[in-house]
């Protein structure tokens, strides 16, 4: 997220997807600002998918572009990304 989005709109998201046996690595799936970042949230949570808030994740990811793979450079910061969720998870099941 660059400068000029900050000013514009409060919003932004960017969704993740990884297919086991698929995907190589996990891409982008959707990417938006403002309302279209809403709109991403409240698929979300209506699908019970964990949301991370993280402005400073956002700024590293909304660059790629749509089904772009994450690049080599992201792969800790996506990796602590995964371990959230799965902790997440892990506790919804208990």
């Amino acid at each position: 997220m660059n400068k000029n989005m900050k000013k514009k709109h409060n919003k932004a998201a960017v969704a993740l997807k990884y297919v086991e046996g698929v995907d190589k690595v996990p891409r982008v799936a959707a990417k938006g600002e403002g309302k279209i970042a809403e709109a991403i949230l409240a698929i979300a949570k209506e699908h019970d998918i964990p949301v991370r808030e993280d402005p400073d994740l956002i700024e590293l990811l909304y660059p790629l572009e749509l089904e772009e793979e994450i690049p080599p450079k992201l792969y800790g910061v996506v990796a602590e990304l995964l371990a959230y969720i799965y902790r997440i998870n892990g506790k919804m099941k208990e």
